[in-house]
């Protein structure tokens, strides 16, 4: 695993929690409209008597999920941010956090530091050299 590879593995964390955000969120959704109407009108079809039970039970064990990658993430993000103090130069750790703790895109950062997006990624590529990551 090289550098970026290493320090991506936050962003990827931070997606998957994202994306479990926003299943639960759907299974909300979905429980909310699971309502029961009244009618006189026998129904065709018995309803599953399970179905909110079940959904909640899901949403529970993928929150559970999220807490756990949550974890991960917050160990991951000290475990980088101390390799990144290791860095002697101050331009290079604030390019290292900008890019692999807060995610910003590269333009963003380029702007947030006054540089042209050459510059910049000559200035990523020797500050990446400086950071040790686990073999």
């Amino acid at each position: 695993m090289n550098t970026n590879e290493y320090h991506s593995q936050a962003y990827r964390i931070k997606q998957r929690i994202n994306s479990k955000l926003a299943q639960v969120m759907c299974m909300r959704d979905l429980l909310g409209k699971a309502t029961g109407t009244l009618s006189n009108t026998p129904k065709a079809v018995t309803p599953n008597p399970h179905f909110m039970e079940n959904t909640i039970a899901k949403m529970v064990d993928l929150e559970n999920e999220i807490n756990e990658d949550i974890d991960t993430l917050v160990d991951l993000k000290a475990e980088i941010m101390r390799r990144i103090k290791r860095v002697e130069n101050t331009e290079y750790q604030i390019i290292l956090e900008l890019r692999y703790l807060c995610f910003k895109r590269w333009e963003e950062i380029a702007v947030e530091m006054g540089f042209s997006l050459q510059h910049l990624y000559r200035l990523h590529e020797k500050a990446v050299n400086y950071v040790k990551i686990p073999q």
